[in-house]
C-alpha cells in the first residue's frame, strides 16, 4: 500500500452503499475489493458520468455494457485515476484513491487493458510482460547497471514467470518475436498478460474482445473464467460482444449517457425493457 500522510488513507473504510450489491455469494463477508459510490465527472459544463455506483466481490466477473459514448470508458478512467472525479469515491481494499497517481492505483492493484492497444511494439513479447513486473522486482539500479549475479538471478525468475503468463494463451512460442509483429488478436492477449504481470486484484478489460473472430472470442470467454479462478481476482469488462458479457459475467450494469440505468444477471438485464429500449433492442434477435 503506497505510503500516504493521511491517516484516512492508512485505514480502511467501507462506504456503505445506497444502491443494491450483487456481490457472489462466494464473495459475500469481505470487504469489496473495488468499490465506488456516487462517482461522477463533469468536462465543463457536460456531464459524462453521473452518481456511478459499484462494490465489487474479491472473486467477482462483472460487465459494463451501453450504447458508443455512454461513459464506460470514462468510468474505467475514473477508477484508474487517468481522471481526477468531479464527485464520488472510490476504495480498493477499502483504501480511498483520492490523490494517488496512476502508478500507486496500480500497485493498490488496479490494473488495466486499453480500448487502443498500447504495447512496447520494438520489444519482444516477453520483454512486455517483463516491464508489468516492474513494481515487484528488488534489484536495485546499482545491480542492474553493473549486471550483478542478483540481475541476472531475477531476470531468469521473473523470465520463467513471464513465461507461465504466456502458457495461459498458449504463446510461449511468440516470446522473442517483436510486439508489433504480432496478429492482431495475439496483441490482445498480450496486453491481458502485461496487466496480469502487475499482480492485480482487479483487472478492468476494455472490449477485450475487438477486433477478434467468433473462435478466438470463445476461447477468451474461457480463458478469463481460468484467470479469475487461478489468479483469484476480479475482473471488470466493457464488451460490444453480448456473447461474451452474457456467457462470462455473472452481473451486468448498463450505462446510458453517464448513469446506469440497469443491473442486474444477464437473463435479468436481457429482459430488461430500459435495457432493450437504450441498448439490447438494437441488436438483431434470432
Amino acid at each position: 500500500m503506497p505510503k500516504s500522510g493521511s491517516e484516512s488513507k492508512r485505514r480502511p473504510v467501507l462506504v456503505q452503499m445506497e444502491t443494491p450489491n450483487l456481490i457472489p455469494e462466494r464473495d459475500l463477508g469481505q470487504i469489496p475489493v473495488l468499490q465506488a459510490e456516487h462517482l461522477g465527472i463533469d468536462f465543463g459544463g457536460l456531464t459524462a458520468v453521473d452518481d456511478f455506483n459499484i462494490a465489487m466481490g474479491r472473486t467477482e466477473i462483472s460487465g459494463l455494457i451501453g450504447p458508443n459514448g455512454a461513459g464506460k470508458t470514462t468510468i474505467f478512467n475514473l477508477l484508474t485515476n487517468v481522471y481526477k472525479p468531479t464527485r464520488g469515491t472510490v476504495l480498493v481494499d477499502g483504501y480511498d484513491t483520492a490523490g494517488m497517481s496512476m502508478v500507486q492505483v496500480n500497485k493498490m492493484g488496479i490494473a488495466r487493458t486499453f480500448q487502443n492497444i498500447r504495447l512496447f511494439n520494438q520489444m519482444t513479447v516477453a520483454e512486455n510482460i517483463l516491464v508489468g513486473f516492474g513494481n515487484t522486482m528488488t534489484t536495485t539500479l546499482l545491480e542492474d547497471l553493473f549486471r550483478m549475479p542478483r540481475h541476472w538471478k531475477q531476470e531468469r525468475e521473473y523470465r520463467e514467470r513471464a513465461m507461465e503468463l504466456l502458457s495461459i494463451f498458449d504463446m510461449q512460442g511468440y516470446a522473442d518475436t517483436q510486439a508489433g509483429n504480432l496478429p492482431y488478436g495475439a496483441q490482445r492477449r498480450l496486453e491481458i498478460l502485461r496487466a496480469l504481470a502487475t499482480q492485480p486484484k482487479v483487472l478492468l478489460l476494455d472490449e477485450p474482445a475487438a477486433g477478434m473472430n467468433p473462435n478466438e472470442t470463445e476461447e477468451l470467454m474461457e480463458n478469463i473464467q481460468k484467470i479469475r479462478d487461478e489468479f483469484q481476482i476480479a475482473i471488470l469488462l466493457i464488451e460490444h460482444d453480448m456473447s461474451l458479457v452474457m456467457g462470462v459475467c455473472e452481473v451486468v450494469g448498463v450505462l446510458d449517457y453517464g448513469r446506469i440505468i440497469a443491473k442486474g444477471t444477464p437473463d435479468e438485464i436481457q429482459n430488461d425493457p430500459k435495457v432493450i429500449e437504450a441498448y439490447l433492442g438494437k441488436q438483431e434477435v434470432n
